[in-house]
């Protein structure tokens, strides 16, 4: 059984970029290569409690286990040390990231407040569409009542359209709700 948005892709999207582009080789229409999910955990280097509720929620928000990321090299006016933990994250391929995506575009970025789309400013260049989330709470996986703290994490979609356009269109046709 696939994911709804991938079939969606095959079924709809593929074809309608086919048209638009007009693509001389269909190896070149814009599909998503992955989907990366990151938090910054400089605040638990006091707290490893703290820790690993924040990689059970990304675990839970994910559908896999994060890789926590530790600092390079020293910093003191940041007081880190080359080893602390100061993150956590999950790169989403094949059915899982189609299923996360379907999830954030139709069930949690409609729970933001005030919400009226997400900016059509975030693409890099290449293809690659970045964006905040505030909160972890906008997730369904989520209990309120367990939440110790807040966080935010940064959401990048990797594609490979070689233009910001191609890209925009490819999101936009699987369902990113952008502003108006």
């Amino acid at each position: 059984m696939t994911a709804r948005l991938k079939q969606k892709y095959v079924d709809e999207v593929y074809p309608a970029l086919q048209e638009k582009f007009h693509y001389d080789n269909v190896m070149e229409i814009p599909k998503l290569s992955k989907i990366t999910l990151n938090m910054g955990l400089g605040d638990c280097k006091d707290n490893p409690k703290l820790l690993d509720k924040a990689v059970a929620e990304m675990a839970a928000i994910a559908g896999q286990a994060p890789v926590i990321t530790k600092a390079r090299k020293s910093i003191a006016n940041f007081k880190l040390r080359e080893g602390m933990v100061v993150g956590c994250k999950v790169t989403l391929r094949g059915d899982r990231m189609y299923e996360f995506a379907d999830k954030l575009f139709s069930i949690a970025l409609p729970r933001v407040r005030d919400f009226k789309g997400v900016s059509r400013n975030s693409f890099d260049g290449r293809g690659n569409y970045s964006m905040g989330v505030k909160e972890q709470l906008i997730f369904p996986e989520i209990v309120y009542d367990d939440v110790e703290k807040i966080r935010g994490m940064d959401i990048v979609f990797t594609t490979t359209a070689k233009t910001d356009e191609e890209a925009n269109a490819l999101l936009e046709m699987l369902g990113m709700p952008f502003e108006k």
